[in-house]
C-alpha cells in the first residue's frame, strides 16, 4: 500500500503537458498548474497572445505583458517537490527492516537498489541489460523515472488495458466492472500505446511537410525582398549618376526622389514582411506544438496529462488545416517595387532630374490575333488598329475596344483626311475611301501591286496628301484624295522603306535598323541608327518624334523622344517585358490624351503619358 501512495504522489507531481515533475510550477486562474516552460511554449504556440488557454479544461488565463513569470506560483506543490526530492530513498529489493539507501533505479525492474543489491543485479546475465539510473541523475532532474501504475481501486492490479471512450487506463477487473456497456472501446494498453506512439509520428511527418512549404514561401518572400531593393539600389544609384552631373541647387530634389523611391519600395517591402512575420509565426506554432506532444519519453496516463495531450494535438490538427501558401499575394506585392524606375530630364531646359514612375502597361489583347498590322489615331482621339485578316478596330484611351469596322476588308494600313474620311490599304494594295458612316466611295487610284511593289505602308499629311511606301519597290507614291494616278514619287535610294509617317513638311522612315527623316524630294536630312534592334516611329502630341527599339528575341520594349533633328531627349520607357508574337510586326502611336499605344501583332500596350507628369512635377 506504501508503494502504491508513492505512486500516486509521483504521478501527481508530474505536469500535464511534459510527464515531468513539476520545474517552477505556476497556477492558471482556473487552478490548473504546469511547469513555467510549458506555458511559455504554450504560450508561443498561439503567437504570443496575451491569453492562455488551459490545455485540460481550455479556460482563459489573462499573462500580463506576455511574460508567464508574472503568473502566480504553486507555493505548496513547489516545497512538496523540493521535500520529495530532499527524501533519502531506501533499497526496495533487501527484506531486512533497517533497508539501506539506495543508489540505483533499474527502469526494467521498477526496482531501487543499494550499492550490495546494485553488485549483485549487475551480475546476474538476465539483468545486465536492464536500463539502470542513479539516483543523483533522478533527483537532480536530468533523467526521469518510468513508473509502473498500478490500479487506484486495485493496488496490486496493473492498468493493462484503455477505454477509448472514458479516455483513461484501467486494470482488467475495472474494465469487467465500469467499461463494459455500449460505447466503450477497450483495447490493450500496449496497442494504444503503439497506435499513440504511430499517430504522434504522422503528425510530426506532416508537420515537418507544413513547415517546409511554408519555408519555401519565407524563401521566396525574401527573394521578392531582394528583388525589390536592387530596383530601389538600382534606381538610387540613377539619381546620384545624374546629380553629380547637374548643378548644386539639385539637391533638395535629389533627396526628395530617393525618399520617394525609399517610400514607395519600403512600403512594399513592408507588405513583403508582413507576409513573412505570419508565415514564421505559423511556422514557430508548428514546430512548437509538434515538439510539445512529440518530444517526449513516456504516454499520459492520468485523465488531466490525456485531457491537455489531446487539446495539443487537436490544436496541431486545426494548425495542419491551413491552406499551404498563395505565392500571388508577394508576387503582386513585389511588381509594385519592381514597377518602380527613375525618369531622367538631362536634356531638357527645366532644371529638374526627372521624376520616379511606375512603368506599368496596360496590356490589352488584340481580338484578331496575330492580325495587326496598322495602328493610327483617329480624328475623334481613340486608336484604330487595323487587321490583314480583316476589320479595324477601334480603342479608348483607356484600352477598351469600343467597335469594330471595315470587318470584311483585309487591311494592310490605315489613315484620316482632314474631313474624317478614312484612307484604307488593303491586303492587294488598293486604296479606298470612306465617308465617316463607313460608305465606301467611288474613288479609284492606281497604285503598284502586291506583285510589283511588294509590302506596302500608308500615312497622310496635312494637306491631305496620301503616301504609299513599298517595301519591294523601295519607293514612295504621292496620290490626290481625288484619286487617280500617282502625283509623283520618293525613291529611297539604298533603304527598304518598312513604315513611313507624315511628320510636318517631312516623311519619317523606319527601315529595319534606321530611322531616317526625309524630305518630299528623297533628300535625308537626319538618321538615326539602332545598333541591331527594329525601330519604329511616332509623332507625339509635343511635336517631337517618339522611337520604340524592340528586341524582338527576348520580348523588350523602350520607348525614347527626340527632338526633330533625331537628338536625343529623354527615355520614356526602359526594357518594358512584352510577350513575344510570332510576327516582327510592330506599331507605335500616341493618344492625343497622351498615353503611350505600342501595338504587336497580338496586344496593344497603353503607357501613361509619363513626360506630362515629369514636367508638372518637376
Amino acid at each position: 500500500m506504501a508503494d502504491a501512495f508513492k505512486n500516486v504522489v509521483a504521478q501527481n507531481l508530474e505536469c500535464p503537458v511534459c510527464l515531468n515533475s513539476f520545474t517552477d510550477p505556476k497556477i492558471l486562474s482556473c487552478s490548473h498548474t504546469y511547469c513555467k516552460t510549458c506555458l511559455k511554449n504554450l504560450l508561443k504556440c498561439h503567437g504570443n497572445d496575451q491569453m492562455l488557454r488551459c490545455p485540460i479544461c481550455r479556460a482563459e488565463t489573462k499573462v500580463p505583458n506576455q511574460d508567464v513569470s508574472k503568473l502566480p506560483a504553486n507555493l505548496a506543490l513547489k516545497s512538496l517537490i523540493d521535500d520529495v526530492r530532499d527524501q533519502y530513498q531506501f533499497c526496495t529489493n533487501c527484506e531486512s527492516e533497517d533497508k539501506p539507501q539506495a543508489v540505483v533505479y533499474c527502469q526494467d525492474c521498477g526496482t531501487y537498489l543499494c550499492i550490495t543489491c546494485h553488485k549483485t543485479h549487475s551480475q546476474w546475465k538476465q539483468f545486465i541489460s536492464h536500463e539502470v539510473l542513479a539516483i543523483g541523475e533522478i533527483v537532480s532532474g536530468k533523467v526521469s523515472v518510468r513508473r509502473y501504475h498500478k490500479c487506484r481501486k486495485h493496488p496490486k492490479e496493473d492498468e493493462e488495458c484503455f477505454c477509448s471512450d472514458c479516455r483513461r487506463f484501467a486494470c482488467f477487473r475495472c474494465v469487467v466492472m465500469d467499461h463494459t456497456k455500449e460505447g466503450h472501446g477497450v483495447i490493450e494498453a500496449a496497442v494504444y500505446e503503439g497506435n499513440h506512439m504511430k499517430s504522434i509520428q504522422d503528425l510530426k511527418s506532416k508537420t515537418d511537410k507544413k513547415r517546409s512549404s511554408f519555408q519555401k514561401y519565407v524563401d521566396f518572400i525574401d527573394e521578392q525582398k531582394e528583388r525589390v531593393s536592387n530596383v530601389q539600389k538600382q534606381c538610387t544609384d540613377d539619381i546620384n549618376k545624374v546629380y553629380e552631373e547637374s548643378v548644386r541647387p539639385l539637391t533638395e530634389k535629389k533627396e526628395l526622389l530617393i525618399g520617394e523611391v525609399k517610400g514607395r519600395t519600403e512600403e512594399v517591402k513592408t507588405e513583403l514582411d508582413q507576409m513573412k512575420k505570419s508565415t514564421q509565426e505559423h511556422i514557430t506554432h508548428l514546430i512548437t506544438a509538434a515538439d510539445m506532444i512529440t518530444t517526449r519519453t513516456k504516454i499520459p496516463l492520468d485523465m488531466d496529462a490525456l485531457a491537455a495531450h489531446d487539446t495539443l494535438c487537436q490544436d496541431l490538427q486545426e494548425a495542419l488545416k491551413q491552406e499551404d501558401p498563395d505565392y500571388r499575394q508577394p508576387r503582386q506585392s513585389s511588381k509594385k517595387g519592381k514597377s518602380v524606375s527613375f525618369k531622367s530630364n538631362v536634356g531638357m531646359d527645366e532644371l529638374v532630374l526627372g521624376k520616379i514612375v511606375n512603368t506599368v502597361a496596360k496590356n490589352i489583347a488584340l481580338p484578331a490575333k496575330d492580325s495587326m498590322k496598322a495602328a493610327v489615331v483617329t480624328p475623334g482621339g481613340r486608336m484604330a488598329v487595323g487587321c490583314h485578316t480583316g476589320g479595324v478596330e477601334i480603342f479608348s484611351a483607356d484600352g477598351q475596344l469600343q467597335q469594330t469596322v471595315f470587318k470584311n476588308v483585309k487591311i494592310r494600313g490605315v489613315g484620316f483626311l482632314s474631313d474624317n474620311r478614312y484612307v484604307t490599304l488593303d491586303g492587294s494594295n488598293n486604296i479606298s475611301l470612306y465617308r465617316l458612316d463607313y460608305t465606301k466611295l467611288n474613288v479609284m487610284f492606281k497604285t503598284l501591286s502586291d506583285i510589283d511593289g511588294g509590302m506596302a505602308n500608308i500615312t497622310v499629311d496635312s494637306e491631305d496628301q496620301i503616301y504609299v511606301s513599298y517595301q519591294k519597290a523601295q519607293k514612295i507614291q504621292v496620290f490626290s484624295p481625288a484619286g487617280g494616278k500617282v502625283i509623283r514619287e520618293i525613291p529611297c535610294f539604298g533603304y527598304i522603306p518598312k513604315q513611313i509617317t507624315s511628320y510636318n513638311n517631312y516623311l519619317i522612315t523606319a527601315s529595319w535598323d534606321t530611322i531616317r527623316l526625309i524630305d518630299k524630294q528623297s533628300a535625308v536630312k537626319y538618321n538615326l541608327k539602332t545598333l541591331g534592334v527594329s525601330p519604329y516611329a511616332a509623332v507625339s502630341q509635343w511635336n517631337t518624334i517618339l522611337i520604340a527599339t524592340v528586341k524582338h528575341d527576348v520580348g523588350l520594349v523602350s520607348i525614347d523622344e527626340y527632338t526633330n533633328e533625331l537628338k536625343h531627349v529623354q527615355n520614356l520607357v526602359l526594357d518594358y517585358k512584352i510577350g513575344k508574337p510570332k510576327r516582327e510586326w510592330y506599331y507605335l502611336q500616341q493618344y492625343r490624351s497622351g498615353e503611350i499605344a505600342f501595338c504587336t501583332p497580338d496586344r496593344l500596350y497603353l503607357y501613361p503619358n509619363s513626360r506630362y507628369s515629369t514636367e508638372n512635377n518637376g
